[in-house]
């Protein structure tokens, strides 16, 4: 079905959209007034979904903290216009407004809705809560502009550890470190990253930190491995995955390569089981992803086990002080 989408500010925003909000969020899912209007309207651009005849049929709206990562909220689709494909379309409007702003999009998703979010991209990043009477989890994209990218390629649920069964080829670091976050954000319990060093670049980051840091308080069996060559450029500056290694030294471990044994030649990062970003060589952001790539994981968790254990740690990092 063709339908259009219009943006507005709630305060120049038709009474369609506060209508159907009233009816689908107010009326049919009960929720309280009190909660449904909130001050975050006034801040928020207001998507209104019509047909090609100007029915309204849905509404949506799109906020952002800190200018960059993009709150998407009252997703809303009149009961009569249901499984016609609006939602989805609308969503994917979200997200390709989003590709250019927003490094980051995140939502509260219904229970219900888990598997429509999982579609267009989103993975589910906390615990399930109430709101408003109604059982919601946390979901999240880690690469809005990635995702915009492959409208219409007919991937099942793109992103998603375990699921996307669908290589990712990039060519360039902005899509390096999309595909990173995406895998990492995920994992849930191991993180497997062998290079020449801890790149500035790709791995000194504030949100690749975070999503580190998450990952090693997510489990206790959280296993998060470093295997690099050259630790040099970690004593000169004081680096975030090394900060946060010496916080977490149970859950994170850093070692150097052994270069009298055999040791690859392409760097490679694995998460879980299933996750893997493999680069064609350690100087260029050139490779591809794999997000349920099950067998090529088990083959190359298998040379990083041997390099790890010829491996050595690092008497420069030990002795810096705290």
């Amino acid at each position: 079905m063709t339908i259009k989408i219009r943006k507005y500010s709630w305060q120049l925003a038709p009474g369609h959209i506060r209508s159907i909000r009233q009816k689908v969020f107010v009326d049919e899912q009960k929720v309280p007034p009190e909660l449904e209007w909130d001050d975050t309207d006034e801040i928020a651009d207001h998507f209104l979904a019509v047909l090609p005849d100007n029915t309204p049929v849905g509404v949506a709206r799109l906020f952002s903290t800190l200018g960059e990562t993009g709150h998407i909220g009252r997703m809303a689709i009149l009961p009569e216009f249901r499984g016609q494909g609006i939602g989805e379309a609308l969503l994917q409007h979200l997200i390709t407004e989003s590709a250019g702003q927003y490094q980051e999009l995140k939502l509260s998703a219904q229970q219900h809705a888990i598997a429509f979010y999982q579609r267009a991209g989103f993975h589910v990043c906390s615990d399930p809560y109430d709101d408003a009477g109604i059982p919601h989890l946390d979901m999240r994209c880690l690469a809005p502009a990635l995702l915009d990218t492959q409208t219409g390629s007919g991937r099942p649920r793109p992103l998603l550890l375990g699921a996307d069964t669908h290589a990712w080829l990039f060519d360039n670091e902005s899509s390096l470190l999309d595909l990173m976050d995406s895998m990492v954000g995920q994992a849930g319990q191991r993180l497997w990253l062998y290079d020449r060093i801890l790149d500035h670049d790709l791995y000194d980051r504030h949100r690749f930190r975070e999503l580190v840091s998450e990952l090693a308080r997510r489990h206790r069996l959280s296993e998060i491995r470093l295997l690099i060559h050259d630790d040099q450029p970690l004593v000169k500056r004081r680096h975030q995955l090394v900060e946060l290694m010496r916080r977490l030294p149970s859950r994170i471990e850093l070692r150097l390569v052994n270069t009298d044994h055999l040791y690859e030649d392409r760097p490679f990062m694995l998460a879980d089981r299933q996750g893997v970003v493999f680069r064609h060589d350690f100087t260029r952001p050139s490779g591809f992803a794999g997000f349920a790539d099950s067998g090529r994981v088990k083959l190359l968790s298998e040379k990083f086990q041997r390099m790890w254990d010829a491996g050595r740690s690092s008497l420069e990092l030990r002795e810096l002080p705290l």
